[in-house]
This record gives structure tokens, sequence and C-alpha cells, in this order.
């Protein structure tokens, strides 16, 4: 049973997550708390699995409660917000903190159809997660030097699920300018999306951004896959560009992983590399295995490292991932594939 603490100053939302929790056969409301303060003490008395949190709380905010609870009592916790464009980026700081999921809160503008499913399995996925250290999640890694990759015909493919917000960024900090251009899958919502990019792009050496139909594909620069939206690679002429497509879920995901990393396999063939991150699920694990398959270099973040092991895992098990790479060091691992002969199986670890 997955014992939850649900923080939130309405007493109606509080009353409404706490029926849809409880009326799970795996799922115990354990508590409620109004605010920071009185959930402090609920945690000390309750010992709860997974917390619920919202954001915006009179006497302290979210935001400031999680920093402290993540450095002095680390606990898997779901951010249960009203998502708007406004807010959507101290959604992102949250997850940045070392929060597990963010959901919308039910009746908010961007609230889904199923809100309950939704709170439902990010309270799950947190009740799994492992917590990394908050001075890792806090201290941007230092930056590799420039190793001097300066062609337009190598693509780096990225995908990700839970946990993949600070992954993402533990890896892009890593790379130089010069790196080839990079496509990347996260799972989010479309709301989440370009404020995502915009974050990494204020720490990051390439250039981040949103992805728009037929963006080129270049050094330098890193495309991240709108929400709500498929995003695959199409090879025009010499260049590679990204096409944004309609059509149904893959995995329940849109933007899905696998479907990116099936058209990198198809247009790249050997002159690109795969890294599969943290994530829930399968997605991507296939996509994986068809770029092994089609000559490129492919790469699985390890369990130590990975807030959930369930996507690297399954590409694992289908022998998609030529190398399983601990996340500090995915950086380096891709740069030393595109430095060496493509599609030649790398050393194992």
């Amino acid at each position: 049973m997955i014992r939850v603490l649900v923080v939130d100053d309405s007493a109606i939302v509080r009353r409404v997550l706490s029926e849809q929790l409880n009326a799970l056969d795996d799922v115990e409301v354990v508590g409620t708390a109004v605010d920071p303060y009185v959930a402090r003490d609920r945690i000390m008395q309750l010992k709860p699995d997974v917390m619920t949190l919202d954001v915006e709380m009179p006497r302290l905010d979210g935001l400031s409660f999680l920093a402290t609870l993540m450095r002095h009592h680390p606990i898997p916790v779901v951010i249960v917000s009203s998502l708007t464009p406004r807010n959507s980026d101290t959604a992102l700081r949250a997850l940045a903190l070392g929060a597990v999921e963010v959901v919308p809160k039910p009746g908010s503008s961007y609230s889904v159809p199923d809100v309950g499913r939704e709170l439902a399995r990010a309270v799950r996925v947190a009740a799994r997660a492992k917590l990394r250290p908050q001075a890792e999640t806090e201290a941007g890694p230092e930056l590799l030097p420039s190793t001097g990759l300066l062609t337009t015909h190598k693509v780096i493919a990225i995908g990700a699920s839970t946990g993949g917000t600070t992954a993402i960024e533990d890896v892009l900090r890593r790379l130089p300018r010069t790196t080839p251009g990079i496509v990347i899958v996260q799972h989010m919502p479309e709301y989440f999306t370009g404020p995502f990019a915009k974050r990494l792009n204020q720490f990051c050496e390439m250039e981040i951004r949103e992805g728009e139909d037929g963006d080129p594909v270049v050094p330098g620069v890193a495309i991240v896959a709108r929400g709500a939206r498929h995003m695959v690679l199409q090879r025009s002429g010499a260049k590679y560009v990204v096409r944004i497509k309609d059509g149904p879920p893959v995995h329940h995901q849109k933007p899905a992983v696998d479907p990116l990393f099936e058209s990198v396999a198809q247009a790249c063939g050997p002159n690109a590399v795969g890294a599969l991150l943290t994530g829930m699920g399968a997605d991507g694990a296939r996509g994986l295995l068809s770029m092994r398959e089609a000559g490129a270099q492919t790469i699985a973040q390890d369990e130590a490292t990975c807030v959930v092991f369930g996507m690297p895992r399954e590409a694992i098990k289908l022998g998609a991932a030529q190398e399983v790479v601990p996340l500090p060091n995915i950086a380096q691992r891709i740069l030393t594939c595109l430095g060496s002969e493509a599609g030649k199986p790398a050393a194992k670890h």
C-alpha cells in the first residue's frame, strides 16, 4: 500500500485528491496538510511514502518547502498545480529541485480529461522513484572542453520520461557548442516543452529550442519535441530536418520516443547516436533497437542513476543498448561515439 500525504491550502482540493487516491486499491491517503508547516509535522508523524504538493500556498510557497525537504528529509513528491503557461516554468523548477512528477490540479486551465488517472500514475511512479542527492540536482556539472565536432552528417537522439528533465539537463550541460545536432523527446504536456527548452537554453553551451516543423538539425543546436505532437527526423538532400506531426499516442505518449528513434534509424543509419534515459514504461526501447540495427551507436542510462529504470531496462532486455552508462558519463560517451567509427560496437563497461 502506498501511503500518501496531500498538501494543499484548498480544502476542496484536499478532499478531491483524497477521494481520487483512496479509490485506488494500492493507495491510502494517510493525512492532509493545509501548508508546509503543518506538512512538516505530518511527515514526521505519519512517514508517508509519497507527498502531493501544491506550489502556491500561504506562509511558505511549495518550492521553498521542496528545496528544504530535499536537503534534510527527502521524500518522493508529486507537484499538483494549477498548470498554465504563466507558471509552467515554476513547475519545471520544482522538477529541478527534486520533484518526481508534475500533474494538473483538477479544474485547472490545462486539466487533462482524466485527472484521476494521471494522478494515480504519478503517485505510483513516485513511490518507485529513487531520489538523487540534492547537491547533484542543484550543482551544475562542469562543461567538457570543446572537441571540434563539426559535421552536419551526425545526429544525436535522446529520449526520456520520469526524471528526464534533470537527466537531459545533465547531459546537455556537458556538451560543447560544436556538438552535432540533437533531437530530444521528453514526455511532457504541450505547455511545458517551450519553457523546458528555454530553461535549458539558459544553462547550456548549445542552443536549445522547441521544435518547429522544418527546423534544420545542425551542429550546436538541440531541438526539443513540442508537447501533444510527435517529432520525427527526415533527410532533405544533404541535410536533416525535423517534422512535427499529429497522430495517435504511442505508448500512451505524445510526443513519444519510438517514432523519433525509428525515424533517426531510417534517416541516419550509422551516422547517429541514441541515448535512452530514465523513465517509466517501454517507450524508446524498440526505437533504440531499430537504431542499433541500422548501425547507430546506442546507450542506455544505468539503473543506479535513473529515477525510474523502466525505459532503459526494456531497451537492455531487447538488446537495443550497446552500452549501459551512468548519467554523469553519458555526455562523454556520446562524444566518444561520435569520434569513433559510426556503427562499430563500442567497448562494454
